[in-house]
């Protein structure tokens, strides 16, 4: 049975409806009422609940969305959001230790594992010739069944030529690279953008929701290894490091 709000506290005069749902929900997340990964009411039952209309529900819902206080992912319902877990900038992480370390539990999705011919950005990326083979994966990492990256990857078979071979649903294509190709360059860039219909999809959330997208270009020996995108949903993932002018001070 969810928590109810009387008459009274639904509609002070003073305070907005959309406001006033906003308030009774914040509450029960902030006294513990409900956890992390609790499962709202509905939208409908809102409505019913409280006697209003779903126009105002949903931009109670959305503002608080907007706000990092509650996830919404389409076709299965609104959740209290968990804490974005973080992810160093300052070397290549393991995101299923990671996950792993937290307590919670990994999967991965592989979508597609394959060899192509090099567009021409992935051929530039990796120092090739258009139309060259390359490997390609693409892959979605869920924690706790929710997915927080999908992972688009390009690997030079000049540097990794086993890549191909390998079970990715033993092994993901990271951890392969990271026990097998010691990289020693490192090339990050981050940029906030949408997901396109299809990233949204693989990813459960709504389009108009902004994602981070990490670029990542390794090197081993001069050799390009791989060009990969990692696209997170921002309200459920962090990207982050701290460090000092004199070297690495901490990872996290």
């Amino acid at each position: 049975m969810h928590p109810t709000m009387n008459n009274a506290q639904a509609r002070p005069g003073s305070v907005a409806l959309y406001q006033q749902i906003k308030d009774f929900i914040s509450r029960n997340i902030t006294n513990g009422a409900w956890p992390p990964g609790h499962r709202l009411p509905s939208e409908h039952e809102l409505v019913a609940q409280f006697g209003i209309s779903r126009m105002t529900v949903n931009r109670a819902l959305r503002e608080l969305t907007a706000q990092g206080q509650v996830e919404r992912i389409a076709g299965v319902g609104s959740f209290v959001a968990r804490e974005k877990p973080q992810s160093t900038l300052l070397h290549i992480a393991n995101l299923a230790e990671e996950i792993r370390r937290r307590g919670h539990d990994y999967h991965c999705d592989v979508l597609v594992s394959e060899r192509v011919s090099a567009p021409l950005e992935v051929a530039t990326a990796l120092n090739l010739n258009v139309g060259m083979s390359v490997f390609h994966t693409l892959c979605v990492h869920r924690e706790d069944g929710v997915p927080v990256q999908l992972e688009d990857r390009y690997v030079n078979p000049q540097a990794a030529p086993q890549f191909g071979l390998q079970d990715f649903t033993l092994v993901q294509p990271s951890e392969y690279l990271l026990r097998n190709i010691p990289c020693d360059q490192i090339e990050h860039v981050i940029d906030a953008v949408l997901p396109s219909a299809e990233q949204a999809r693989q990813l459960e959330m709504q389009a108009s929701q902004p994602c981070l997208l990490l670029t990542r270009r390794t090197w081993t020996h001069g050799l390009p290894v791989t060009l990969v995108r990692c696209l997170h949903p921002s309200t459920r993932y962090q990207l982050g490091s701290r460090f000092t002018p004199g070297g690495l001070l901490a990872s996290s």
